[in-house]
C-alpha cells in the first residue's frame, strides 16, 4: 500500500506546476506557445523520476500537448520549478492605453462641469497614470502620448485656478467660468468699454422681454438673450465691418439660410421679432451640431464650417471641447466667448465687478397694422400725431423709411392702433422717385472709390450700374454711369419761374453732392460753385451754401439727352452759345449729363 502517498505526492506537485505555469508572465497561456509534450517530463519525487503516463491524469495535460515545444519554458526538477531570472511585463495594445486615457480626460470633464472638482482631479491623475504606460519608443503612438500630456496638464492647471476664483454654475446648461480669458473681457467692461456696456445694457429692456419669451418657447437656455449684447449693443440697425447687420448680426447669405427676407424696401435682418427666430433656429442647428453651448456660440460668430475645421486638425480624439479648440480660433471668436461669460457675470453680480447698472428701457409696445401702399414713415407719424421717427425704430427692418407697394404689417404704437386706418385714408398717393444717374468721365489718377464719394455713392453701385468687372480697373477718359443714391428730382420741387424765382441758403447734410442739390432746386453744379466760390466738388456737412433757384422770366428749361452738346442745344433753340453758357453758370469747358435741366434764355 506504500505507492498510496507517493501517488498523491506527485498529483498535489502536478498542481502546484500546471498553476505556475498559468501564473508566470512566460508561460504558454501568455506567449500562446506550446508547453512542452508531458510524456518526455518526469515529475519528481522521493523515489525518483516517475513517467507522468503512470498518474493517470493524461485528462490535464491533453491540451498542452497539441502544442508545439517551447524551449524557454522551465524545467521542473527534485519536485520545484526553476524560476526564470527576470519576469516579464504584460504587453498592452497602445491604441488601448490611448482610448482609456482620453475616456477618462472626458469624464473629469463632465465631472468638472458637474462642479466634482475633487472627482475631476483624480479621474485626470488616472489618465496621466494610463498616459506614462504608452511607450515612448512607438513612433506612431509618441504624438498622441505628448498630446494626452499637454491636455492633462492644461486641464488639470485649469481646474485649479477654478478652484481659487469660481467657476462652474451646475444649475446652467452654458458653464459659465471665471478664467484668465474672461477676467480680462470683465476688464475691457470695467475700462473702455464701461459706456458701451452700461448703454447696451439699457437698451436690452426694449428687447430682452420679447428674445426670452421666444427662446423659452424653442427650449433654449435665457441666458442667450444676452448674445445681442455681445454682438450689437442691441442696436436693431447695428452694421459690422464684416456686413453682418442688426441685432444677431446675420451677414446676408445666413439671413437667407434662414428665411430672412431681402428686398429693395425691406431687410428682416433689422426686424427684432424676424431675426430672433431666425437666430434660435441657427443656435439650435449648431447647438445640436456640436453637442455643447460654448462651442455652438463660437460658430455661431465665425461659421460652423470654420470651428468643424479647427477641430478636425485635432490630433487626439473628443478634443472636440470649446477650451480644446480656443487658442486655435480666429482672434475675434476667441474673444467672443469669454466675452458672453463675461456679460453674463456682470449681469448677475453687478456690485462684484463695480457696476451700477441703469434701469432698463421699457419693453417695446405696438400693434401690427396693414398698410397696402407706399406710405413714407415721416408723413404716417405727422398724420399720426406722434414724435418724428416713432414709427421708424417700431419698424427699423423698413430700409427706406417707406413701406413697400404690397400688403405689409406696420408696427404702431397701441394708441394710434384705432385711427390710422382713418389718418392712412387721409394721406396723398406717394410716389418714390426713380433712380437717376450722371455720366463721369474718369480722369488720370482717379480711382472708383474717390468718385464715389465726390458724387454721395457707394463703390458697389458704381460697379453694379456699368457692369464692371473689377472695380480696380478703370481708365482715363472711361464714361461711368453714376447712381445718385436717394437723391432725384421730385415731382414736390418743381423748378421755379419768373417771380418765383428766389435765393436761399442751405445747410449741407449728410449725403450732400452739389448734383443732388443743383437737381432738387432747379439749377445747375457750376452755377452754385460759382455763387459760393467753390473751386472744388467737395463738400463738408454743416457747410451753407447760397443758391440761386429757379430762372429768369421768358426763359424755358431743357433737359440733356445722349449726345447734345451746349453749342447743339444752343443752335436748336436759336440763341447763342455764351448765352445759354452764362445762364446756366458753364464755361466752355464745362461738362454736361444726360437728364440734366438747363435754362435757355
Amino acid at each position: 500500500m506504500k505507492p498510496k502517498p507517493l501517488m498523491a505526492k506527485n498529483i498535489s506537485t502536478l498542481f502546484l506546476a500546471f498553476a505556475l505555469l498559468l501564473l508566470l508572465p512566460g508561460c504558454a497561456a501568455h506567449r500562446n506557445i506550446a508547453a512542452p509534450p508531458t510524456g518526455a517530463d518526469a515529475v519528481g519525487s522521493e523515489n525518483g523520476a516517475v513517467p507522468v503516463a503512470s498518474t493517470g491524469m493524461e485528462s490535464l495535460e491533453t491540451p498542452i500537448q497539441a502544442q508545439q515545444t517551447d524551449p524557454t519554458a522551465p524545467e521542473f526538477t527534485n519536485g520545484e520549478p526553476e524560476q526564470p531570472e527576470q519576469e516579464q511585463d504584460i504587453v498592452v495594445d497602445p491604441a488601448v492605453l490611448v482610448a482609456e486615457a482620453l475616456e477618462a480626460c472626458e469624464s473629469a470633464r463632465i465631472f468638472w462641469e458637474e462642479g466634482d472638482i475633487n472627482e475631476a482631479l483624480t479621474t485626470l491623475d488616472q489618465a496621466y497614470a494610463t498616459m506614462l504606460e504608452i511607450p515612448e519608443d512607438v513612433p506612431e503612438f509618441a504624438q498622441q502620448r505628448e498630446d494626452l500630456r499637454h491636455m492633462i496638464s492644461r486641464r488639470v492647471v485649469e481646474i485649479y485656478r477654478s478652484r481659487l476664483t469660481s467657476a462652474v454654475d451646475p444649475g446652467s446648461p452654458i458653464p459659465v467660468e471665471l478664467n484668465a480669458y474672461v477676467e480680462r473681457e470683465i476688464k475691457a467692461f470695467q475700462g473702455g468699454e464701461r459706456t458701451f456696456f452700461m448703454e447696451s445694457y439699457r437698451r436690452s429692456g426694449a428687447y430682452r422681454p420679447m428674445i426670452t419669451r421666444m427662446l423659452r418657447e424653442a427650449g433654449l437656455p435665457d441666458e442667450l438673450s444676452w448674445l445681442p449684447l455681445v454682438e450689437s449693443g442691441f442696436k436693431t440697425r447695428a452694421l459690422s465691418r464684416a456686413r453682418a447687420m442688426g441685432m444677431w448680426q446675420f451677414i446676408s447669405s445666413t439671413g437667407y439660410r434662414f428665411g430672412l427676407r431681402r428686398t429693395h424696401w425691406i431687410d428682416e435682418r433689422m426686424d427684432p421679432e424676424e431675426s430672433t427666430q431666425a437666430a434660435i433656429d441657427y443656435l439650435t442647428e449648431l447647438h445640436g451640431m456640436f453637442g455643447d453651448w460654448m462651442t455652438a456660440l463660437a460658430g455661431y460668430n465665425c461659421g460652423e464650417h470654420r470651428v468643424m475645421s479647427v477641430i478636425n486638425r485635432q490630433q487626439v480624439a473628443h478634443n472636440d471641447h470649446f477650451w480644446d479648440v480656443f487658442a486655435q480660433l480666429p482672434r475675434e471668436t476667441a474673444r467672443y466667448v469669454p466675452r458672453f461669460l463675461a456679460t453674463l457675470l456682470i449681469v448677475r453680480d453687478p456690485e462684484t465687478y463695480g457696476f451700477e447698472l441703469p434701469e432698463p428701457l421699457p419693453a417695446v409696445g405696438f400693434e401690427k397694422v396693414t398698410v397696402q401702399r407706399h406710405v413714407k414713415l415721416d408723413d404716417l407719424d405727422r398724420a399720426l400725431g406722434l414724435d418724428k421717427g416713432t414709427l421708424a425704430a417700431l419698424n427699423p427692418e423698413l430700409r427706406r423709411g417707406i413701406t413697400p407697394a404690397e400688403a405689409y404689417e406696420l408696427n404702431v404704437p397701441p394708441t394710434a392702433a384705432p385711427t390710422f386706418a382713418t389718418k392712412l385714408a387721409e394721406l396723398p398717393a406717394y410716389v418714390p422717385p426713380k433712380d437717376t444717374y450722371v455720366t463721369h468721365r474718369v480722369r488720370r489718377g482717379e480711382t472708383l472709390s474717390k468718385i464715389a464719394r465726390r458724387y454721395g455713392t457707394s463703390v458697389n453701385s458704381i460697379v453694379r450700374a456699368n457692369n464692371l468687372r473689377s472695380r480696380n480697373r478703370i481708365r482715363a477718359g472711361q464714361l461711368l454711369k453714376i447712381p445718385s443714391r436717394g437723391a432725384t428730382i421730385s415731382a414736390a420741387a418743381p423748378i421755379a419761374t419768373g417771380s418765383q424765382a428766389a435765393e436761399l441758403t442751405h445747410s449741407v447734410g449728410r449725403g450732400d453732392s452739389l448734383w443732388k442739390l443743383a437737381s432738387r432746386y432747379g439749377t445747375t453744379v457750376d452755377r452754385i460753385k460759382r455763387d459760393n466760390g467753390l473751386r472744388s466738388d467737395r463738400l463738408y456737412v454743416g457747410q451753407r451754401l447760397r443758391i440761386n433757384t429757379g430762372i429768369p422770366e421768358g426763359s424755358r428749361t431743357y433737359q440733356v439727352r445722349r449726345g447734345d452738346t451746349v453749342g447743339k442745344i444752343a443752335k436748336a433753340h436759336k440763341t447763342s452759345l455764351n448765352a445759354v453758357l452764362r445762364a446756366n453758370g458753364l464755361t466752355k469747358s464745362s461738362t454736361i449729363y444726360p437728364g440734366q435741366t438747363l435754362i435757355i434764355p
